[in-house]
């Protein structure tokens, strides 16, 4: 249940952003005196719609999207009205049209901006010093089974059950001293013995209540990431069934409260628009791994992720109530959205921008040999380009939604 309300919420996330994203291009445009005819939410035939001036608002059944009519967009557009001509939006200023065209993307790192401080002002993130295992003492909780892979956290009618730890008689807030005669000093030492030691009999030290016990396990094979490279390949290790118990004191979040937010948040965003430019730069790279995950490969974590993709995820992480890194998903989607809204590549937004900077740099140059300025760029020109990026960009989409479907990123990869 706690998985659906996460997809659903998710999802509604990102139809208000969409949403958000029109209605920073509308309101801009009217700023400047530019016609707005439409705002809708959704596509499809529409459930209810009203008027409020010029501009008509409503609602569209399929809630996929937004869209907004501008007056004129291109000189090109066919339906401007006569009386409509002198607001028509390609008349207006250079500097004018590229602030309303850049607008929906500047919503996208406003709302990026503003989740980011909302989560670590009040909802909290990972405390380095709580998810350090070797800064931990090895205070274990049992499990009651040893889980297949690390893909999920519940256990299932395929994993090991009861744990060895259980069947050893552990209990919470034991402290394993001792693996094998050798000595355990944090949890990171814990798992590298277990890990180094073939399923079967072991022998464990541990400490409950100021009293030492000696007690043997039977540990159990199970698929595990290694420890130093949690996206690498899983392989077979032994496990024992026990997770890391904080200290008390130590919470497993923390939050720096709405002020210190803000200036963590600034630095976050720097971060995380230095990771965006370099995820971007190898998305080719990763095309391939799409079509092997597809085949029956295992998916490579930093492959692309589609909406549908992403929307399992914070379904994922609302059922593991992982809302940190909920709101983490909403936080990186919008800047994404917003950084590839900006590619100088028609139909985005930014290869509008890049027509209008090129018909500004044009002109400038013609000023300078005595020329006068050349006219608007015809647009229906640029439509056999515009139509090789929507090909090779929609067969990305495909494939990425497929492998989103059939061989999914999950939590824990």
């Amino acid at each position: 249940m706690a998985y659906l309300v996460g997809i659903v919420l998710f999802a509604l996330a990102i139809f208000v952003f969409v949403c958000l994203h029109e209605a920073g291009h509308m309101l801009t445009a009217k700023a400047f005196g530019m016609k707005v005819t439409r705002y809708f939410a959704g596509f499809g035939p529409t459930v209810f719609s009203f008027r409020r001036g010029e501009t008509e608002y409503g609602l569209k059944a399929l809630p996929l999207g937004g869209f907004v009519k501008i007056v004129g967009m291109t000189p090109q557009d066919d339906d401007v009205a006569p009386e409509d001509q002198p607001r028509a939006m390609w008349r207006f200023p250079v500097w004018q049209r590229t602030v309303v065209m850049a607008a929906g993307s500047v919503t996208h790192f406003i709302l990026g901006f503003l989740l980011l401080w909302v989560t670590l002002a009040f909802v909290g993130i990972p405390n380095p010093a709580a998810n350090d295992p070797a800064r931990q003492p090895a205070t274990v909780t049992v499990a009651p089974c040893v889980v297949a892979t690390e893909d999920h956290v519940e256990c299932t009618k395929d994993d090991v059950s009861p744990s060895p730890a259980q069947k050893a008689g552990l209990r919470d807030g034991d402290l394993i001293t001792r693996f094998n005669g050798q000595p355990i000093h944090n949890y990171e030492d814990l798992v590298n013995a277990i890990r180094s030691t073939k399923p079967g009999p072991a022998t464990m030290e541990y400490q409950r209540d100021g009293q030492t016990h000696t007690v043997t396990v039977d540990l159990v094979p199970a698929l595990r990431h290694p420890m130093d490279n949690p996206n690498g390949k899983p392989t077979t290790v032994a496990a024992l069934g026990v997770t890391n118990q904080l200290p008390k004191g130590v919470p497993e979040t923390i939050t720096y409260g709405p002020v210190k937010a803000l200036g963590q948040s600034g630095k976050a965003t720097v971060a995380i628009f230095g990771q965006m430019g370099a995820a971007l730069k190898n998305v080719p790279a990763k095309v391939p791994a799409l079509w092997d995950a597809l085949n029956g490969k295992p998916r490579d974590p930093n492959t692309p992720v589609s909406v549908v993709g992403a929307t399992r995820l914070g379904g994922e992480t609302a059922a593991h109530h992982a809302w940190s890194s909920f709101m983490s998903l909403l936080i990186v989607l919008n800047f994404f959205v917003g950084v590839f809204n900006l590619l100088p590549l028609l139909p985005l937004d930014g290869g509008h921008i890049a027509v209008l900077f090129y018909e500004k740099i044009r002109d400038w140059i013609r000023g300078l040999r005595g020329k006068p300025a050349g006219g608007p760029v015809d647009y229906t020109k640029l439509s056999a380009v515009t139509m090789v990026f929507i090909f090779i960009g929609g067969a990305v989409m495909l494939l990425t939604i497929t492998a989103d479907i059939v061989n999914p990123i999950r939590i824990g990869q």
